[in-house]
C-alpha cells in the first residue's frame, strides 16, 4: 500500500533536487566571470541627416561590417568592446532630380555594457553605449585608424550612440541594433549626420 506513495514521493523529491540544480547553474552562470572573442560580420541599413534638409531628400542603402569583438562577463552584467569595417551608403536626391551617391567606409569601436539573462548557452542581452568612427579614406588608412584606435587618439573622430538587443545560442550570437549619429561627417558641402541599423552574425572564437 506505501510502494505507490513512496513512488510519488521520491519522484517529488527528484524533481525538486533537478530544479534547485538548475536554480544554481543558473545563479552561476549570471555571477562567474567570463570571457569570449570571436568574429562578426553583418549588414546595415543607413540614412544621411543633412543639414540643408529643404534641399536634400535621403533614401536608405544597404551597406556591410565586418570584425572581431570581445566579452567580459560578471555578475549579470556584460562589457563588450567591438572592433569592426563598415561601409554606410546612401543615395541623396536633389530638389533638381538628380541623384548622387553618398558612401561612407570606416572603422568602427563600439564600447557597449549591458545585461544578459539566459543559461545552459542560450541568453538573451540589452546593451547601450558609445561609438568611434575612424574615417578610412586617402587621408587615413586601415593600419592608421587601428593604430589610433588602439592608442586611444579619438581626437578628429566621428561619435555615436549604440543600442541594441542580442540573442546567443551556444557559440552564435545575433545582434540587432540602432545607432544615432552625434557628430556630423562632411559631405560635399554639407555637414550630415549618419544614423543606421545594423544585424549581425557572431560567432565565438573561444571562451573562458
Amino acid at each position: 500500500m506505501l510502494k505507490p506513495y513512496l513512488h510519488i514521493a521520491m519522484k517529488r523529491i527528484f524533481t525538486t533536487i533537478a530544479i534547485i540544480i538548475s536554480c544554481f547553474q543558473f545563479a552561476l552562470a549570471q555571477i562567474i566571470p567570463s570571457f569570449q572573442f570571436g568574429l562578426k560580420a553583418g549588414a546595415n541599413l543607413s540614412s544621411l541627416q543633412t543639414s540643408a534638409s529643404a534641399t536634400f531628400a535621403t533614401s536608405n542603402q544597404a551597406g556591410y561590417l565586418g570584425g572581431i569583438w570581445a566579452r567580459f562577463g560578471a555578475l549579470g552584467f556584460n562589457f563588450q568592446p567591438e572592433m569592426y569595417v563598415t561601409s554606410k551608403n546612401v543615395d541623396i536626391t536633389t530638389q533638381g532630380g538628380g541623384t548622387t551617391s553618398a558612401k561612407f567606409t570606416s572603422l568602427d569601436v563600439p564600447l557597449l555594457v549591458g545585461v544578459k539573462i539566459g543559461a545552459f548557452g542560450i541568453g538573451g542581452r540589452l546593451y547601450t553605449g558609445p561609438l568611434v568612427s575612424f574615417a578610412l579614406d586617402k587621408s587615413q588608412s586601415l593600419g592608421g585608424a587601428v593604430g589610433k584606435a588602439f592608442s586611444l587618439d579619438y581626437q578628429d573622430q566621428n561619435f555615436a550612440w549604440q543600442f541594441g538587443a542580442g540573442l546567443d545560442i551556444k557559440r552564435i550570437s545575433v545582434d540587432l541594433r540602432y545607432e544615432a549619429g552625434i557628430t556630423k561627417q562632411t559631405y560635399g558641402y554639407n555637414q550630415t549626420r549618419v544614423s543606421l541599423f545594423n544585424v549581425s552574425l557572431g560567432y565565438s572564437l573561444f571562451k573562458l
